[in-house]
């Protein structure tokens, strides 16, 4: 089953060929569907996608992952396209990449893990996402470091091998590169570090994460509920590290909104550990906003992996609303009922038309309320320090001074009123 998309010679993009397999519970339009998000992944890392091939296999072949008459056909399509990657949609063995780059010259091969890896390391802008991305690449690529792969880096360059964990790090020993990936992880154990600081400090908000499969509407939801300018691109992975906004949502709800990285079906392991620290505004959040595009219709697959990575997380139990974003772009009646059907819980939105937002902000205040607690404290005149820290944080209802000191009734987020009422208690 070979589609060739297009021929066109003279276009300085590199020319990739994608390649799926139907095997196990897989169906042929689940492959399809697949094939169609890696065409959006290739194009969004700088490729041009001008035919796929699909094969249906009852094992997986340990040598070339498709048959071997099969990648051999697979080669010469790539020669008579004149295409120079071809990416898999499954994650290959070294042995397999090896055996596959024997056939193909200087075809470059690579899998579903290494074009994301290829993209977040495009897209890494700050010092951190740079770090995490550089030690998930080269935990990936360490297995691989053979001199075959080493020659075509060199040689290539492009997708797959770009500068930074690309020529200079597979030219080096696995020794090196072992040493190399110890010191990133020092780096960012520095780096959780500092983020658990200024996590304490964010402790007396109300923590709200938006997450969601990549490209859901997140920074467009981020800016809507914020107000605030965010960068926004219609891309996968347009955005690698957490933005956090201080949101009024009336006098007596403020809350700090974090959107993070974007899930998508597969993302390799080494980044979901990488990121770990980045992704923990999503673990110690008080409340998740789960982000789906309401037009996609994998809805549901996507569903099933924002629950499986929160899952990887530990944060799988987490309180949490679910939205349906896009909804002004659905106009049959059809498709709304199937929503309904399958998400009950769902709140249909449209960040980008502020559709349903304020149905969306109320549903968020009667949560917060929930957690809410009120409380009466009493310091002396003489503990004027204690009674400012006490303010912080919390709505002062009640200030009554008499003799003995000053009686506050507060109201706020139950452990940051319990810190204080303890706190009070303990003097």
């Amino acid at each position: 089953m070979n589609k060739a998309i297009g021929k066109e010679n003279s276009h300085p993009k590199e020319r990739a060929i994608l390649v799926g397999v139907i095997h196990g519970s897989l169906k042929e339009y689940d492959v399809d569907e697949h094939l169609d998000e890696l065409t959006l992944l290739s194009e969004t890392a700088g490729a041009e996608v001008v035919g796929r091939v699909t094969q249906r296999l009852s094992r997986i072949n340990p040598a070339f992952f498709v048959g071997k008459g099969k990648a051999q056909q697979i080669i010469n399509q790539a020669r008579e396209l004149s295409v120079n990657l071809i990416i898999f949609n499954e994650d290959l063995t070294p042995a397999q990449v090896k055996n596959f780059q024997k056939l193909a010259e200087n075809v470059k091969i690579i899998d579903r893990s290494a074009l994301i890896l290829d993209i977040f390391q495009k897209h890494a802008k700050t010092k951190e996402a740079k770090t995490q991305v550089e030690l998930a690449r080269l935990q990936y690529m360490l297995p691989r470091l053979t001199r075959l792969w080493t020659h075509l880096e060199r040689q290539m360059g492009g997708i797959g091998t770009r500068a930074g964990a690309g020529e200079t790090q597979i030219e080096v020993d696995r020794r090196l590169v072992r040493n190399r990936i110890a010191r990133l992880k020092q780096e960012l154990d520095r780096i959780d570090k500092e983020r658990e600081t200024q996590s304490k400090r964010r402790r007396e908000f109300y923590r709200v994460a938006l997450v969601g499969y990549t490209n859901a509407g997140k920074s467009t939801l981020m800016r809507t509920i914020s107000g605030e300018n965010v960068y926004i691109r219609d891309q996968l992975f347009a955005t690698l590290d957490t933005t956090i906004r201080t949101v009024n949502l009336d006098d007596n709800h403020k809350i700090l909104l974090s959107d993070t990285v974007g899930f998508i079906r597969k993302l390799p392991h080494h980044l979901v550990a990488s990121f770990r620290s980045t992704l923990k505004e999503v673990i110690e959040a008080d409340l998740l906003l789960i982000l789906l595009d309401a037009t996609s219709p994998q809805v549901m697959e996507h569903l099933q992996t924002i629950r499986r990575v929160l899952k990887e997380l530990k944060a799988e139990k987490q309180r949490s609303l679910l939205l349906l974003n896009k909804i002004d772009l659905i106009d049959q009646n059809g498709r709304l009922s199937y929503l309904k059907r399958h998400f009950p819980e769902g709140i249909m939105i449209s960040a980008h038309n502020h559709l349903r937002i304020d149905h969306l902000l109320d549903r968020i205040r009667e949560i917060m309320d929930e957690n809410y607690r009120t409380a009466e404290v009493r310091f002396s005149y003489e503990q004027g320090k204690a009674l400012a820290a006490a303010q912080e944080g919390v709505d002062v209802l009640e200030r009554v001074y008499d003799d003995q000191g000053v009686h506050l009734k507060i109201r706020g987020i139950s452990r940051r009123v319990n810190q204080i009422v303890n706190s009070s208690e303990n003097r």
